[in-house]
């Protein structure tokens, strides 16, 4: 067994323009001061990092890298969770998700996914730059609009936009092969692959390709009550990265898991600063450590009522106080007898 890497920081929800959260230097800075040893990169942050450039030279690659190590700090992953949520869009959500790429290519959804597809395999050329093997991403999703079947979904509808989905992503996930990298999609609401169910209808499409793993965030789970250790047990193989992020359920007679429109505040299911949710983090740092996940932990700060810098600086101390260092012997070696073959046949009544 492995003992996990951690803590890291997605730094997405904390860019800004005044520091320490404008530059990478400065925010990589800031993510040490609070402990943390690992940085998570969202590549749509061009104040960060320039992904075009960081997949087409190993010299500025190596740059990023020099300055997250002057800091004590590992780049753990990239992120193309916006982008990757263009690889597929319904038209439903074509204004919405426009503000997630260039203007260059608004009102154009072809020209949108062309563009996402790309950004997508810069991203695997620098991961690979980077010394790093895996990536994050989103699924994006053609079926999403027709979730809750009513009115009744003509027969093939769904098993279309599934075939749909693995021709857009095929090329995408042989690009990470080329490149030694595992794309690993955030089981997410909003995107097609949001549950176990959906990730195996995808998974059959690509052929069980061997890219095409998970990147486990039990917030998720929470919100649709689905038992996030369960996924574990079933998943482990495939489960590559991990954003530690807490949530809440707490139905009421008015409203459910689907919120009623209400803003996160007002939601039955939300998320929360790490220890202020439901979520069972002893559980799932044993089952990780069970099935010797490799990976790192990362902390994904997203709550409807905390401050995100408490959340952060708590985070650090909570992931570390979590992270099980795992044993390098049984504990029951002490009463160990010291046997052999022979002892053993002997034990068994065979000689």
């Amino acid at each position: 067994m492995r003992t996990i890497k951690g803590p890291a920081i997605f730094l997405a929800q904390f860019a800004g323009d005044k520091a320490p959260f404008d530059t990478f230097d400065n925010i990589c800075k800031w993510a040490a001061g609070l402990g943390y040893r690992g940085v998570q990169v969202p590549s749509w942050v061009s104040s960060f990092i320039d992904l075009e450039r960081a997949a087409t030279s190993k010299t500025y690659a190596d740059e990023l890298t020099g300055i997250a190590a002057r800091h004590g700090l590992k780049i753990t992953e990239l992120s193309t969770h916006l982008q990757g949520q263009l690889v597929a869009v319904h038209p439903a959500y074509d204004t919405a998700f426009d503000g997630f790429a260039p203007a260059s290519v608004h009102g154009n959804s072809k020209a949108r996914a062309e563009w996402a597809v790309q950004q997508l395999k810069w991203a695997a050329q620098a991961s690979k730059n980077l010394g790093l093997t895996e990536h994050a991403t989103f699924s994006g999703a053609l079926a999403w609009p027709f979730i809750y079947p009513w009115p009744q979904r003509p027969a093939g509808l769904i098993e279309e936009a599934f075939d749909e989905l693995a021709r857009r992503w095929t090329p995408i996930l042989d690009e990470f092969d080329r490149n030694g990298v595992d794309l690993c999609y955030e089981i997410h609401p909003g995107e097609d692959l949001h549950d176990g169910v959906t990730y195996e209808m995808f998974l059959a499409r690509v052929k069980n390709h061997p890219r095409a793993n998970l990147l486990y965030d039990p917030s998720h789970f929470v919100l649709q009550c689905l038992n996030y250790l369960d996924y574990i047990d079933i998943y482990h193989e495939r489960i590559r990265m991990f954003h530690v992020k807490d949530a809440e359920f707490n139905p009421t007679g008015r409203q459910g898991v689907y919120g009623g429109f209400q803003s996160w505040v007002n939601r039955a299911g939300r998320f929360r600063s790490l220890g202020d949710g439901q979520v069972d983090f002893a559980g799932i740092f044993s089952k990780l450590a069970q099935y010797d996940f490799a990976g790192w932990a990362v902390l994904e700060w997203e709550c409807a009522l905390k401050h995100p810098e408490d959340g952060a600086r708590e985070g650090a101390e909570f992931i570390a106080h979590h992270v099980i260092r795992v044993t390098e012997k049984a504990f029951d070696d002490f009463a160990a007898g010291g046997t052999d073959v022979a002892a053993n046949r002997k034990m068994l009544g065979l000689s």
